[in-house]
């Protein structure tokens, strides 16, 4: 009973890496650095599909979120959106909200400039799917913080 489980296991993961590994066409090759590097189009279109898959998972969607934190980027709206419409086709509510404040916490020193172009792009869809902003629902503000000695 074990090997079934451990080989249905073995051939899920299998199916999850090859649909995340990077296609060859979209191969550019960048003088001083290690190894190819994927253009950003290929990139951003890597994960849009993945993203859209109709029979994606809870797992898939955390593997595919934490891959994409992992980068030294700060995903592209359209990626986002994708993302989104993923948590809400597996109805994980939580998994949306987490991966918006993980995307507010990737724009790091420049959150002021980056995250109101973000949450321009993705509003709409925000609205359309019924996902409020971690600002929204007040998480941007301590609930049971104290006042600061000095400011007294």
């Amino acid at each position: 009973m074990f090997r079934i489980v451990q080989r249905a296991s073995v051939v899920v993961h299998s199916v999850a890496k090859q649909s995340l590994q990077r296609p060859a066409a979209a191969v550019v090759s960048l003088r001083g650095k290690h190894g190819v590097q994927e253009s950003d189009e290929a990139f951003d279109a890597r994960y849009e599909n993945f993203f859209a898959r109709p029979d994606i998972d809870g797992w898939e969607i955390r593997k595919a979120m934490n891959d994409l934190q992992g980068e030294d980027l700060v995903p592209e709206p359209k990626i986002i959106i994708a993302a989104m419409k993923a948590c809400r086709r597996v109805n994980d509510y939580a998994l949306a909200i987490r991966y918006l404040e993980a995307v507010q916490d990737k724009c790091g020193n420049r959150l002021k400039e980056v995250w109101p172009y973000i949450k321009q792009e993705i509003k709409p869809t925000l609205d359309e799917l019924g996902i409020l902003t971690p600002e929204d629902m007040g998480y941007d503000k301590p609930e049971l913080a104290l006042k600061d000695v000095y400011d007294m």
